[in-house]
């Protein structure tokens, strides 16, 4: 294999990096967590706090310290053209969940992966507030505090979490196999929970953004799932458009039909 090939996959020194600044990022927004930062709003819909902020500008600073010659896709950041033209790419959402954050739920993350030529080559969740870490590189499995995780194997009945009006659009013979999960305001730590075995599936609304699930996508699929279009592909990363239509969450028989439904909608 030429060199630049085995480069161009490889992405192990990566890793400790995106652990280490994920978990310094979790600490600094901790400090935040259960008292009232300074909120803003974007668009006039989507908070925005003084925690996120404080959280994206360590990340920043530290990541492309280490690595220059990466680009840089944050939530929290005014994108910059100039990373279509780097190799790798930085996809960093200081705070996934900031809405459950300011509201004291615990499920919120920060999320740090890196992508090449559109797919993510590392990815890690920190959850500070659970106490837990999820961490992927492609072939070599996806952990959760140090442990190797998988999605659960397929039972009578299935939890999955996403809009009741998808939900509703499930065939007749699933509905009644289905629990419908509590709401997580974090899109990250949801995928993550179906990752772990402890969720079967969600739907993902139209417009997600690549910092949302760059890094979840890469731990479900090492855990045996896949994130998946209403065509049936695997979503791709840091190109110029950064917004994704409906996706599907899931693994074996209840995912194509989570991908049906979500193609239905196109229909």
């Amino acid at each position: 294999m030429p060199e630049h090939e085995l480069i161009s996959t490889d992405a192990t020194e990566d890793l400790p990096l995106l652990r280490d600044a994920a978990r310094e990022a979790g600490v600094i927004a901790m400090r935040y967590f259960g008292q009232s930062p300074q909120v803003w709003m974007k668009g006039g819909t989507s908070p925005v706090s003084e925690a996120d902020h404080a959280a994206d500008a360590y990340l920043r600073q530290t990541l492309l310290a280490a690595r220059p010659d990466y680009g840089w896709l944050s939530e929290e950041t005014v994108d910059d053209p100039a990373r279509l033209l780097a190799r790798r790419t930085f996809v960093v959402d200081p705070i996934d969940g900031t809405r459950g954050f300011l509201e004291g739920q615990r499920t919120w993350c920060v999320s740090v992966a890196v992508v090449e030529n559109g797919r993510t080559l590392a990815g890690v969740l920190e959850c500070p507030a659970l106490n837990e870490t999820y961490w992927a590189l492609p072939g070599q499995g996806a952990f959760r505090n140090g442990k190797r995780i998988a999605v659960r194997q397929p039972g009578e009945k299935a939890e999955i979490s996403g809009l009741k009006q998808l939900i509703d659009l499930m065939p007749a013979g699933w509905q009644k196999r289905l629990t419908r999960a509590p709401y997580s305001p974090s899109l990250a730590y949801r995928v993550a929970m179906i990752a772990n075995g402890t969720l079967d599936g969600t739907f993902v609304k139209p417009n997600a953004h690549d910092w949302d699930i760059a890094a979840a996508d890469l731990i479900l699929r090492e855990a045996g799932g896949q994130l998946l279009d209403p065509h049936g592909r695997a979503p791709l990363y840091a190109g110029e458009v950064t917004r994704h239509g409906a996706l599907a969450a899931g693994s074996g028989d209840l995912l194509a039909v989570l991908v049906d439904v979500i193609a239905g909608l196109d229909a």
